[in-house]
């Protein structure tokens, strides 16, 4: 199962990191706590709308290629899930993922 938080987390550190930022640079820049911009980075807290966005300006990366890259992310996830289970994945609307 994917759970959004810990793949938006990973992708909120990774550009981080390419950035060569600190925890302390984008927190301030953002106006969170460190220690919770830390906890969102390891997928341990839910970040609202508002927070997200402040996150991404902070990190000067358009939301829209955050949210593509955790979509990206979360598809790969299923497909492992997919290839282990052999079974496909089925959808809100009941329809499964290779019939769509």
């Amino acid at each position: 199962m994917v759970l959004l938080r810990h793949e938006l987390g990973g992708v909120l550190r990774a550009y981080r990191r390419r950035q060569g930022r600190t925890l302390r640079e984008v927190s301030q820049r953002a106006a969170v706590s460190l220690g919770y911009l830390s906890e969102v980075e390891r997928g341990e807290k839910e970040a609202s709308s508002e927070l997200l966005a402040a996150i991404c300006d902070a990190l000067e990366v358009p939301l829209s290629a955050v949210l593509g890259e955790v979509s990206l992310r979360a598809a790969e996830v299923e497909a492992v899930a997919v290839a282990l289970d052999g079974l496909p994945v089925s959808g809100a609307s009941g329809v499964s993922a290779s019939a769509a």
